[in-house]
C-alpha cells in the first residue's frame, strides 16, 4: 500500500476517535453506494452525520478541508441519501461534516468543520 493511502487510513482512525471522543456514534465507515463513497457515517442524538476525512503530511498547499471539489460534494450527497433511506427512521436530520487532519513530525492537528457544506 503506497504511503499516501497509510497516512489516509491513519487519518481516517485518527477522525473516527475524535468523533468517539466528542459522544458521536460510528455508524459506518468507508460506506460504498454505487461511485460514492462516504469516509465516516456517524450519528449524535437525531442527526446522521457523513464525515469526509481529508488528511495531509503539510500545510503547505492549503487546507485538507479545501480539497474536496463540487463532483465528489455530489456523490456523497447520493451515497448519504442512500444510507438514511436505508435506516428507513424518521425525524432525521442530516449534517456534512469535513475532519480536516495535519499529520507530520511536528504533531497532528485535527479540525472538525460541522455543517462544512449544504446539500443541493
Amino acid at each position: 500500500m503506497a504511503d499516501h493511502n497509510d497516512l489516509g487510513d491513519i487519518g481516517e482512525q485518527m477522525a473516527a476517535d475524535h468523533l468517539l471522543k466528542k459522544g458521536y456514534q460510528i455508524l459506518a465507515r468507508n460506506y460504498v453506494y454505487l461511485k460514492g463513497e462516504v469516509d465516516i457515517i456517524a450519528r449524535i442524538e437525531n442527526t446522521i452525520v457523513i464525515v469526509e476525512v481529508k488528511t495531509r503530511s503539510t500545510p503547505d498547499f492549503g487546507d485538507p478541508q479545501d480539497f474536496l471539489k463540487p463532483a465528489q460534494i455530489k456523490r456523497l450527497v447520493e451515497t448519504a441519501h442512500h444510507f438514511v433511506e436505508e435506516l428507513e427512521e424518521e425525524d432525521l436530520e442530516v449534517r456534512f461534516d469535513i475532519v480536516g487532519i495535519i499529520k507530520n513530525r511536528a504533531g497532528v492537528k485535527v479540525e472538525h468543520l460541522e455543517d462544512a457544506f449544504y446539500h443541493f
